[in-house]
C-alpha cells in the first residue's frame, strides 16, 4: 500500500514516525511519501517538504507566510493526485491538513484518515463540520475525545492509546540510572531537582523562563534544571541563562523528569508526560493581555481547563497558573504545597493513578495501523467486488 503522510511540525513528525514503523510491521509492502521531518525520514520514504519550511504559529506570523502557506499547499495536492496513494493521513495540524482533507475528498476517492485529532473540543467546533464531509476514519489519543465526537456529535471515532504512554514505559523499561550518575553525567550538583519546562518554541521560552527562575531564588535548598527543547538552538537559551544559575539537560526530558523531585511545566504534552512519570507539577503560562484571556477563558472557552492532565480527569490534579493567576507569588505557593512532606503532592500523585487508568490502552501507532491496514483491506475488497459485480 502507498500512504501519503501530512505533518506540519516537530510533535507531528515524531508521532507519525512512530505510525510508519507500525505501518511497515502490518504492510511489508508499504510505500510512503510525505510533508514531515527527520524522524519520519529516517523511517524512509520520500520527504517531499520540511516541517521547518511550514510552522509558522500565531496570527503575525501566518500573515508574514502567507504566500508560503499557500505554495506548500499547492504542492501537497498536486503531489498527492499525482502519487495516487491508497491513503493520506494527515497528523495534526487543522488549519493546513483540513484544507488537505477538502481536497482529496473532492478530488479523488482516496480515503482520508486524521490521526491525533484536531483539538476542536476546546476551539473552533464548528470544524466538526468539515471533519464529517472529509475525513474517512478519525483517530484520537485523548480517552475524553470519544463522547466529545461521539456523544455530542454523533461522529464515531477510534481512541488508540495515548503515545505519551507508550513513550514512556518504554523509557522506564530501558532506564536503570542512579539519580547521582545523571547529575554527574550533566555537570549537576547533588541537590534534588526540580524540572523546568519552559516550552518548545522560543516566544513560549522568551514569557515562561524569566518568571520560572525568579521562583528559583527561593528553594535553596533544591537546583533548577531546564530542559532544554530539540527545536531550540543553545545561543536562545543563553540570553537567559547568562549569570549560571540554572542547569540544562537538552534532549533528555523523560530523564530529567524522572529524577526531578518537581516540576514547573508549560502546559502541553510534557503535563501529560510529567504525570504519568509521576512528577507532581505546577502549570504555569504566561499570556498577553492576562485579565482579558481570563475573563475569555471563563465566558467563552469550550473547556474548565488547559492541561491534559485535568482534562483527562475531568478535575483540577494539577494547579493551572494561566493568564492572570500566572506570577512569580503564585508559583512560590503552589510549589511549596507539592514538595515532600506536603499533603498536596500526595493528593496529586493520587490524581496522577486516575490519568493513568484513563489513558488506558498501549501501542496507539500499532493500534492505529492495524485498523488502518484492515480498513484499505475492506476498502479494496469492496472494489474488487463492484467491479467483478
Amino acid at each position: 500500500m502507498k500512504y501519503y503522510i501530512v505533518a506540519g511540525e516537530a510533535s507531528g513528525d515524531l508521532h507519525a514516525s512512530h505510525l510508519m514503523k507500525a505501518l511497515k510491521n502490518v504492510d511489508s509492502e508499504s510505500q510512503f511519501r510525505f510533508f514531515g521531518g527527520d524522524n519520519m525520514k529516517a523511517v524512509g520514504g520520500t520527504l517531499v517538504k520540511h516541517y521547518r519550511e511550514m510552522a509558522y504559529m500565531g496570527f503575525v506570523p501566518v500573515l508574514l507566510h502567507f504566500p508560503t502557506i499557500l505554495k506548500n499547499m499547492a504542492i501537497c495536492k498536486k503531489d498527492i493526485l499525482e502519487w495516487k496513494p491508497d491513503a493520506v493521513i494527515v497528523v495534526d495540524y487543522p488549519s493546513f491538513n483540513l484544507r488537505i482533507a477538502e481536497f482529496v475528498h473532492t478530488h479523488s476517492l482516496i480515503p482520508v484518515y486524521y490521526y491525533i485529532s484536531p483539538k476542536i473540543w476546546a476551539w473552533k467546533e464548528y470544524r466538526i463540520r468539515s471533519i464529517r464531509r472529509n475525513v474517512d476514519e478519525v483517530f484520537s489519543i485523548l480517552p475524553f475525545e470519544v463522547p466529545f465526537f461521539e456523544e455530542k456529535h454523533h461522529y464515531p471515532i477510534h481512541y488508540i492509546g495515548n503515545p505519551t504512554a507508550d513513550e514512556v514505559k518504554e523509557f522506564l523499561d530501558k532506564d536503570n540510572e542512579t539519580f547521582l550518575h545523571f547529575c554527574q553525567r550533566n555537570n549537576l550538583s547533588d541537590k534534588p531537582v526540580i524540572a523546568l519546562l519552559a516550552g518548545s518554541r522560543q516566544q513560549e521560552i522568551k514569557d515562561n523562563l524569566p518568571t520560572m527562575m525568579k521562583v528559583a531564588e527561593h528553594f535553596t535548598d533544591y537546583q533548577f534544571v531546564l530542559a532544554g527543547a530539540p527545536s531550540i538552538d543553545d545561543e536562545y537559551y543563553e540570553r537567559f541563562l547568562k549569570e549560571g544559575k540554572l542547569g540544562v539537560v537538552r534532549n533528555e526530558t523523560f530523564a530529567l523528569l524522572h529524577h526531578a523531585t518537581a516540576a514547573l511545566v508549560t502546559s502541553g504534552t510534557a503535563t501529560l508526560e510529567a504525570a504519568l512519570l509521576n512528577v507532581p507539577q505546577v502549570v504555569c503560562y504566561k499570556t498577553p493581555l492576562p485579565h482579558l484571556l481570563s475573563f475569555l477563558k471563563k465566558h467563552f472557552l469550550k473547556v474548565k481547563y488547559i492541561s491534559l492532565v485535568n482534562l483527562i480527569a475531568d478535575r483540577e490534579v494539577v494547579a493551572e497558573l494561566v493568564a492572570a493567576s500566572f506570577g512569580v507569588n503564585n508559583m512560590i505557593r503552589e510549589l511549596g504545597k507539592i514538595l515532600p512532606g506536603q499533603e498536596g503532592r500526595t493528593k496529586m500523585l493520587e490524581g496522577y493513578e486516575e490519568v493513568r487508568q484513563a489513558v488506558g490502552k498501549t501501542d496507539a501507532p500499532g493500534n492505529a495501523a492495524r485498523i488502518i491496514h484492515r480498513l484499505l483491506h475492506v476498502e479494496s475488497d469492496e472494489c474488487h467486488f463492484r467491479r467483478d459485480f
